[in-house]
């Protein structure tokens, strides 16, 4: 079996069945954000695929992730998202020095997927645009969650994918339903919750919106 761009290794949620319409549009762009985070593309030929293997075997990530994988399926997995117009792999650092720990320099803090919805599994929930951006993060360093750092950088984040992609309407995430903190970040800054759904036997998501405009709120 081969994914969209003839290689051997399928991305799970990517969708085939799609139009033409959907299938010409582009994968995300990176977006700029401001300091103390810095974005960039994971890079499949360095030691990304290592790790974020590391980072996936953290309890916390292994609980909600549930992606042990070794560093040689992460090396795939990325190559397979470059190669394509599905999703976007990238790597989110922190500069420690602006966090009065200079010791500690700029390091990579953070696995994110920006990825087109209407290519991925949940667009047969919503009617989703072309152009809809979708995402997930994996914060690895625990000394940032609970303190308002990342939630800092998520509504950044929010600011600069809207700003990287003048034509998207709306941002999605797909968190399982389970994850309070998430779904608890997502509701602080602005997001509608568009309801609970078992989008797969073994996956009940919940799923929420952002929409660039009030006209832009998406229907079921």
């Amino acid at each position: 079996m081969m994914n969209t761009t003839g290689t051997h290794y399928v991305l799970a949620r990517e969708q085939t069945d799609i139009s033409d319409e959907v299938r010409a549009v582009a994968a995300p762009l990176p977006p700029n954000v401001a300091e103390p985070f810095r974005i960039r593309i994971a890079d499949p030929d360095g030691t990304d695929p290592a790790m974020i293997s590391e980072w996936m075997h953290r309890p916390h990530l292994l609980e909600t992730w549930e992606q042990p994988w070794p560093a040689e399926r992460r090396e795939q997995d990325l190559r397979a998202q470059l190669a394509g117009t599905y999703s976007l792999p990238c790597i989110a650092s922190f500069d420690y020095a602006t966090d009065n720990q200079p010791e500690r320099g700029r390091r990579d803090v953070a696995y994110l997927e920006l990825y087109r919805a209407a290519k991925d599994e949940i667009s047969r929930l919503y009617h989703a645009d072309p152009y809809d951006v979708a995402m997930h993060l994996a914060t690895a360093e625990l000394d940032l969650i609970g303190r308002g750092a990342m939630t800092a950088f998520a509504v950044q984040l929010m600011s600069a994918i809207f700003a990287a992609e003048p034509n998207c309407r709306r941002i999605m995430i797909d968190p399982d339903h389970r994850n309070v903190v998430v779904r608890r970040v997502a509701e602080k800054f602005g997001m509608t919750n568009l309801g609970e759904f078992d989008i797969r036997p073994d996956r009940r998501i919940a799923l929420f919106t952002l929409p660039r405009t009030p006209a832009d709120m998406p229907t079921l």
